[in-house]
C-alpha cells in the first residue's frame, strides 16, 4: 500500500478539529491516529509529529476545551452588566451552554484534567474558569453584594450547583425546553446563598 505525502498546512490543528468531530459522534474509544491520518489525507506517520500518542491527543483536546471555555465565559462575563448578580448569570450562563454543547468534550476535559499524569499545562486551564468564579465572588464582596468569608468556601458551593445543573442537563433529567427556565431559578438559589449576612 502506498503512504500518503504529508501535505496538510497546519496539520496539528486539523487533528484537533477532526478528533473533536469523531469525538462528539462516536466517543474517545473511537480515536485513532491512524484513522484522523486516513480521514485527512496524510501519511498514517505524519500525526506523529504532533501528538505521540492518543493519550497526548486527548490532553490536547482537553487542553483546546478549556481554553474555549475560559474564553466564552470571560466573553460573556464581558458583555454582561457590572453587579455580581448580572455576572454571576453570565457565567451560569455560559457554563450550561458549553456544557449542553459540549457534552462528551466537557467530559473528556475533566477526566483528563484529574488524571494522576496530567500536565501542570491542563491542571492551570482547568483552574482558570473557577479563579474567573473566585474573581467575580472577591468583587462581589468589595462591593457589599457577596457575604464575607473565605471565597473558597463561598465558591465550591457556587460552583457544585451549577455543575451538578449542567450536569443533570447534558445526563437528559431534565426537559430540554425547561433547562433555561430551571437555569433562571438556579442562578436565584446561588444568589440567595452568596448573598450577605443579614444584620
Amino acid at each position: 500500500m502506498q503512504s500518503r505525502p504529508y501535505h496538510h498546512g497546519d496539520l496539528r490543528a486539523a487533528l484537533l478539529v477532526r478528533a473533536e468531530e469523531t469525538l462528539r459522534e462516536k466517543g474517545p474509544g473511537a480515536l485513532s491516529l491512524r484513522e484522523l491520518a486516513r480521514d485527512l489525507g496524510v501519511s498514517h506517520a505524519a500525526p506523529s509529529r504532533h501528538f505521540k500518542d492518543k493519550q497526548a491527543l486527548l490532553d490536547a483536546l482537553a487542553l483546546a476545551g478549556f481554553d474555549r471555555l475560559g474564553a466564552g465565559l470571560t466573553a460573556a462575563c464581558g458583555a454582561a452588566g457590572d453587579s455580581f448578580a448580572e455576572q454571576l448569570g453570565a457565567l451560569a450562563r455560559g457554563y450550561v451552554g458549553f456544557a449542553t454543547a459540549n457534552v462528551v468534550l466537557l467530559d473528556l476535559m475533566y477526566a483528563v484534567k484529574h488524571d494522576p499524569a496530567a500536565s501542570e499545562a491542563l491542571i492551570a486551564a482547568g483552574q482558570r474558569w473557577a479563579e474567573l468564579a473566585i474573581g467575580l465572588i472577591a468583587e462581589g464582596q468589595r462591593r457589599g453584594e457577596v457575604r464575607e468569608g473565605p471565597l473558597e468556601l463561598i465558591g465550591t458551593p457556587v460552583f457544585a450547583t451549577l455543575h451538578g445543573y449542567a450536569s443533570l442537563a447534558v445526563g437528559g433529567m431534565l426537559p430540554p425546553e425547561a433547562v433555561a427556565t430551571g437555569l433562571d431559578d438556579v442562578i436565584t438559589y446561588m444568589l440567595r446563598g452568596c448573598a450577605p449576612d443579614r444584620p
